[in-house]
């Protein structure tokens, strides 16, 4: 059921790499050989980070979905005299990085020019005195973020990390919308910041490094400032064709940002949209850019990692009722940005989750990928409803061979209403859900874990085991139905593999997790998630209907709304709502064998402060492009609230690294 919960702001950081101590997932999903890689998709490389610190380091990131060769490219600096150098690979993976030592030494005040073997301009940036030291970084995402000079150590070789400036000076907010090369050669740059910038003396240049930057207030129309969330529309004086470049650098001589489109041109003009540039059919200078979806500015690049909430969309139906977020809670501290994609969809139709005993629509919680058909996504609703999801024209929706208004479940024998919370799927493939109390009785607590066949026949599912751990927690137990509303609210199934692969320490005996100590349990331990205090309780569940605890583990957090054991970060994931800044905990095995919290992330920055209360990431067999899915549920359906896209919604639909 919903609670009182809102979210504090996370500090910007830098795109910060996927990082688990002992295990460090960078853009390095899938080597691919040289000869498979793409000939065409240099577009898709950009400087990523240079220092000129003594190492002269220069790093290439590769933002496109398939492989490129660099065999034979060179670079140069402010003096454009290209020379070959030595990267530590012969091709960027897609999503990947190469480095190099720059043959030609790099000065305080200085830029790099990277050319294909054909003298092709890739990319260049460009900074002005002390800005290279310790180094410069994108900052919001790899290849696409603005430029700051890094305040921790360097990242080569990785994705960038935490570190940028916060908030993000003004100039960050500046970005190129829109470029046309079709005679009118025009450029469009908007200021998604607070406060007007002023460009009186800033410049730009296009990929022929013969040209000399021109200054954009002696470009017609002249201009010398952007007024927060406006635009500036000029005409290139120094000409833009096919396959060319558009770099954008202030008054200081430092790249803020930058464009590349292929040879066709950017006719009758390219514009930022959700997954990066893209050739427009009518251009829309002055004015929101015409990709399904857009905000002014919206798009990956030089935004600091601003996204967009794309699709939702469709009237209420009746009865339909969300219901508002409230309260507040705290970010816990050293929390890290959302390591993938910044963009998300809205995933589900409007009201899709009525029921007979919740026609407000309202209540999706657990949320959990089935390993065995990824295709397939299991959702909870408090109000004793099951739903099998599958994709249908991006959205998830009830499978109509298992049930299109979804499964009611009972108790044991029959009975009574669960508050179905969470949810996870077993070794044996049943389905193992949570409950806090029975909804017809909704001032006592019932703590309870069932377990369910998703092949059973019939509208109505009773559990074949059902456990009650009610008893442990009496603190709920007060007469007030908010107390017993803090109860099981998410549940993990943990494989044994895992335990034992990575050293955890049994607590019952002190010695080495040995599952063979525990015969009736099946392949696996079950971490139930105590909304209450933020702990998870681990159990052994025995075929005979009994149950071994194996005591708690702190998540570090007030509050755990969902748990997922996630195979693909070998991490059990504590996801909080907006109790604790809307985020997810990956917790470990740490040396001594305990379970502790490892990295905590925020969501995508796009996403709503709701009752976020469900979250699930895809298998990594789903992987495309170096990312996966993850999904959210909207306990409340709110979205931003009456009016918007989001509104009478409950699923969300994002990116995730491999």
């Amino acid at each position: 059921m919903p609670t009182t919960h809102s979210r504090v702001g996370v500090a910007s950081v830098c795109a910060a790499s996927l990082t688990f101590s002992g295990l460090m997932v960078t853009g390095l999903f899938v080597a691919q050989s040289a000869a498979a890689a793409d000939p065409v998709g240099y577009q898709n490389v950009r400087v990523n980070e240079v220092t000129s610190a003594g190492n002269d380091t220069v790093e290439l990131y590769n933002a496109g979905s398939a492989a490129v060769s660099i065999s034979g490219w060179k670079m140069s600096d402010d003096g454009f005299s290209p020379q070959t150098f030595s990267p530590s690979a012969s091709s960027i993976p897609a999503g990947g990085f190469v480095t190099f030592n720059s043959p030609k030494g790099l000065g305080d005040s200085d830029k790099v020019v990277i050319y294909t073997a054909d003298g092709t301009v890739v990319d260049r940036v460009d900074w002005a005195t002390g800005r290279a030291k310790p180094a410069m970084a994108r900052c919001g995402g790899d290849g696409t973020g603005a430029w700051v000079t890094t305040t921790t150590a360097t990242t080569f070789g990785a994705a960038n990390a935490a570190g940028c400036p916060s908030p993000l000076p003004a100039a960050g907010k500046v970005v190129v919308n829109e470029v046309s090369s079709d005679g009118s050669d025009t450029v469009e740059l908007y200021n998604g910041g607070t406060g007007a910038v002023s460009i009186g003396s800033w410049k730009y240049v296009d990929n022929d490094t013969s040209h000399t930057a021109a200054t954009i207030s002696a470009s017609s129309p002249s201009a010398t400032s952007i007024p927060a969330g406006g635009y500036v529309t000029f005409n290139s004086t120094i000409g833009l064709g096919g396959n060319d470049s558009l770099f954008l650098i202030d008054g200081s001589g430092n790249t803020v940002d930058s464009t590349t489109w292929a040879a066709a041109g950017a006719s009758p003009s390219d514009e930022r949209c959700a997954t990066g540039f893209r050739t427009s059919a009518s251009a829309t200078f002055g004015a929101v850019n015409s990709c399904s979806g857009s905000t002014p500015g919206g798009g990956t690049g030089g935004t600091g990692g601003t996204g967009q909430l794309l699709g939702g969309g469709g009237s209420l139906t009746s009865g339909c009722t969300p219901e508002a977020p409230g309260g507040t809670g705290a970010t816990p501290s050293g929390t890290l940005a959302w390591p993938g994609g910044p963009d998300v969809t809205i995933a589900d139709n409007v009201c899709a989750f009525t029921t007979s005993t919740g026609p407000e629509g309202r209540d999706v919680s657990g949320l959990a990928f089935d390993p065995a058909n990824p295709s397939v996504l299991w959702a909870a609703k408090n109000k004793n409803w099951l739903y099998k999801l599958v994709k249908s024209n991006g959205k998830w929706i009830p499978d109509a061979t298992w049930s299109a208004t979804g499964k009611q479940i009972r108790f044991a024998g029959g009975t009574g209403q669960p508050d179905s919370e969470g949810l996870t799927v077993g070794g044996n493939g049943h389905l193992y859900v949570t409950s806090e109390r029975d909804n017809g009785n909704n001032t006592v607590p019932k703590d309870t874990v069932m377990e369910f066949d998703p092949a059973a026949t019939g509208s109505t599912l009773t559990p074949l085991h059902q456990w009650d751990m009610t008893a442990q927690f009496p603190q709920l137990n007060t007469g007030n139905k908010d107390d017993a509303n803090l109860g099981f609210e998410g549940v993990g199934y943990v494989p044994d593999s895992w335990l034992t692969a990575n050293g955890w320490t049994d607590p019952l005996t002190g010695a080495a997790y040995d599952p063979a100590n525990y015969p009736l349990h099946g392949s696996g331990l079950f971490f139930a998630g105590l909304e209450y205090d933020g702990t998870l309780h681990v159990y052994g569940l025995n075929s005979d209907g009994t149950f071994t605890t194996f005591g708690t583990v702190s998540t570090g957090k007030p509050g755990v709304m969902d748990v997922t054991y996630d195979a693909g970060t070998q991490r059990i994931v504590a996801t909080c709502d907006n109790t604790c800044g809307e985020t997810h905990t990956f917790l470990k095995v740490n040396a001594a064998g305990a379970i502790v919290p490892d990295v905590t992330y925020t969501n995508p920055a796009v996403m709503p402060v709701d009752n976020l209360e469900g979250f699930a990431l895809a298998p990594t067999s789903t992987c495309a492009g170096g990312f996966r899915e993850a999904v959210w549920s909207d306990d409340g359906i709110y979205g931003f609230g009456s009016g918007t896209s989001s509104y009478g919604h409950a699923l969300y639909s994002g990116t995730f690294p491999c």
